[in-house]
This record gives structure tokens, C-alpha cells and sequence, in this order.
């Protein structure tokens, strides 16, 4: 079992950015592929972005591409989300997700086994 706890959210200007941090804490990070999601006001939870149990390979929705970098490090149990050129639709909860079973990256939100509380990201034209 892991615990999950993200931090980094806040308000800012569109065009601005924010690095999220998601840090885990039980059994071994590096036995865990890794997701981001987002819920925005109104809307249903989605997929931002994902990365491998090695860190090696990385996934992102269309929206974000080009915008945002998922990383982590093993060795801090901390996965990390750097959002860049950030506009009013980035606004939303940003929830990160542990998955014991795949290598990854998991796009799919029901395959992920444990979830953060979430931390809200907003944007502001």
C-alpha cells in the first residue's frame, strides 16, 4: 500500500507556471507506474499525465503536450508535475495515482489503485 500527498497548487495568470509534487510514502515507489489527473469545475475526472515505474517513458493528453513534464525520482518517492504556459482551462483539482500492476504509463483512471487528496490549480485570464 502507498500514501500519496500532492503539493504546489495554487492561483496564477494564465501564461504562468507551477510545479506539482506528489509524494509517496509505504511500500517501494519504483514498484508504482505514476498518473496525473485533473477534475475541473463541473466536468468529469481526466487524464494529464503519466509515467513509467523507471521514470523512462512518459504519456500526455493532448491538451497539455508541449506545456507539461511529468518526472519523478525513485530515489525521493516524489513524482512531479512542471506545468508551463498555463491558461484558464488548466483549472481544476490535480489528483495524482499510483498503479501496482502495470510498468506504465497508465492512461485509464480505473486501473490505478491509489489516489492522493488532490491539490487545486487556479488560472486566471
Amino acid at each position: 500500500q502507498v500514501q500519496l500527498v500532492e503539493s504546489g497548487g495554487g492561483s496564477v495568470q494564465a501564461g504562468g507556471s507551477l510545479r506539482l509534487a506528489c509524494a509517496a510514502s509505504g511500500r517501494t515507489f519504483s514498484y508504482y507506474s505514476m498518473g496525473w489527473f485533473r477534475r475541473a469545475p463541473g466536468k468529469e475526472r481526466e487524464f494529464v499525465a503519466a509515467v513509467s515505474r523507471s521514470g523512462e517513458r512518459t504519456y500526455y493528453a493532448d491538451s497539455v503536450k508541449g506545456r507539461f513534464t511529468v518526472s519523478r525520482d525513485n530515489a525521493k518517492n516524489t513524482v512531479i508535475l512542471q506545468m508551463n504556459s498555463l491558461k484558464p482551462e488548466d483549472t481544476a483539482i490535480y489528483y495524482c495515482a499510483a498503479d501496482q500492476n502495470a510498468p506504465g504509463p497508465v492512461i485509464a483512471s480505473r486501473l490505478y489503485d491509489y489516489w492522493g487528496q488532490g491539490t487545486r490549480v487556479t488560472v486566471s485570464s
